[in-house]
């Protein structure tokens, strides 16, 4: 670039929070991850014996609880910060 040019500013947004629409959609799979072990618990009652049935039982209902409270567990919204970065010439690039 010529001497008497100033280089353009460019701005950075790998440090912005993420978005709602992210953060919702991890939290519904969280919350049907949870919600599929809880299925496969009550499936698990119906095959296991002894002490693992109850594991199984205990798994069935204590599941749905821990499922809601992750679910509605929003994360807390932070400011992202904006970081100017300086281009740098591209070499590869054929002069015209």
């Amino acid at each position: 670039m010529g001497e008497g040019k100033q280089r353009p500013v460019v701005h950075t947004v790998t440090s912005a929070p993420t978005s709602p629409a992210d953060d919702q959609s991890q939290r519904i799979r969280r919350y049907l991850t949870m919600m599929g072990i809880r299925v496969a618990c009550f499936g698990l009652v119906f095959v296991l014996h002894g002490w693992m049935r109850w594991v199984a039982i205990i798994g069935a209902v204590v599941l749905p609880y821990f499922a809601v409270v992750t679910a509605n567990a929003v994360r807390p919204s932070q400011s992202g910060s904006i970081q100017p970065v300086t281009p740098q010439p591209d070499r590869n690039r054929l002069e015209q």
